[in-house]
C-alpha cells in the first residue's frame, strides 16, 4: 500500500540514537552507527523521532510500505518490557546500579501507614517513579490509584506525599525537559492494567499543559471509561482548581 512513511538520510545521522528511543513503536535501530527504519510495518507515520532529530536527517515520505501493525507494535513492546525487567533484576543480582530495580513497597510503608506526627513518612509506592523508566506493564499498577505528577509539584505543594501521593501509584515527568509526548506511553499504562482512578497534578505554569494533554489524550487513547481528575499547583504552593 502507498502510505506516510519515514525517510532517515544516512549522510546526515551521526547516529545519536535520539530518534530511536523517541519511537515508541521500535521502528528504528542504530546498526553501524546509523540510524535504520528496520520494521517498516511498525512505523504509524506519525514523526515522533523527528523534532528529535538533531541533524534533520528524518523527513516524511509516501511510498509503498507494508500497512501499520499494529498488534504486532504491541506484542513487541510487551515483550520488550518483560525482557528489560529481567534485566533490571539480573543487573541487581549481579552487583549492578540497584536504581534500574523495579520494586514495590509495603502497604505499610506507603498508602495504609499512619501519619506519623512529628515526621513525615514517604508515601511512595513503588520504584522507579519516572514516566521515562517505569514498565508499562508492572504488579503494582494492577488495581492502582494512579497518580501523574508533574517533577516540580512535590516541591511547590509541601504536603504532597499526604495529599496526593497516599493510596496511589505515583509517576512523574516534565514533557519539557524530557522532550517528549507521554501520550502513547500512558495510553499503553492506562490499557494494558487495571487502573480504578487517575490524578493529574500539574503546575499553573504554560509548559505543564503538555503533561496534562498527554494525560487526557492517554485516557480517550486507551479506550476506557475511569474516573480522572486534574488539580493545578500555584508556583507559591497553592492547590488553583
Amino acid at each position: 500500500m502507498i502510505r506516510k512513511i519515514i525517510h532517515i538520510d544516512e549522510e546526515k545521522c551521526n547516529g545519536c540514537g535520539l530518534c530511536a528511543e523517541a519511537c515508541h513503536e521500535g521502528a528504528i535501530d542504530i546498526i553501524d552507527g546509523k540510524a535504520k527504519l528496520v520494521r517498516e510495518n511498525f512505523c504509524d507515520g506519525l514523526g515522533d523521532c523527528l523534532p528529535n532529530c538533531p541533524t534533520g536527517a528524518i523527513t516524511f515520505e509516501e511510498r509503498e510500505a507494508p500497512e501499520y501493525d499494529h498488534e504486532a507494535v504491541k506484542k513487541a513492546q510487551e515483550e520488550k518490557g518483560t525482557k528489560k525487567m529481567n534485566e533490571m533484576e539480573h543487573e541487581h543480582h549481579e552487583g549492578g546500579c540497584p536504581g534500574s530495580k523495579m520494586m514495590q513497597f509495603a502497604p505499610n510503608e506507603t498508602g495504609n501507614a499512619p501519619v506519623n506526627v512529628g515526621r513525615p513518612i514517604s508515601r511512595l509506592a513503588q520504584w522507579p517513579c519516572q514516566i521515562k523508566l517505569v514498565p508499562t506493564t508492572a504488579p503494582f499498577f494492577e488495581g492502582a490509584k494512579l497518580l501523574i505528577a508533574a517533577d516540580c509539584t512535590a516541591y511547590a505543594y509541601a504536603n504532597m506525599h499526604e495529599d496526593f501521593m497516599r493510596g496511589k501509584v505515583t509517576i512523574i515527568g516534565c514533557p519539557k525537559l524530557d522532550d517528549v509526548d507521554y501520550t502513547d506511553k500512558l495510553a499503553e499504562i492506562i490499557r494494558d492494567n487495571e487502573i480504578r482512578s487517575v490524578t493529574i497534578v500539574r503546575m499553573e505554569v504554560p509548559c505543564c499543559g503538555g503533561l496534562q494533554r498527554a494525560a487526557e489524550n492517554a485516557l480517550r487513547a486507551s479506550g476506557k471509561f475511569i474516573p480522572w481528575q486534574v488539580v493545578t499547583v500555584s508556583r507559591d504552593g497553592r492547590i488553583l482548581d
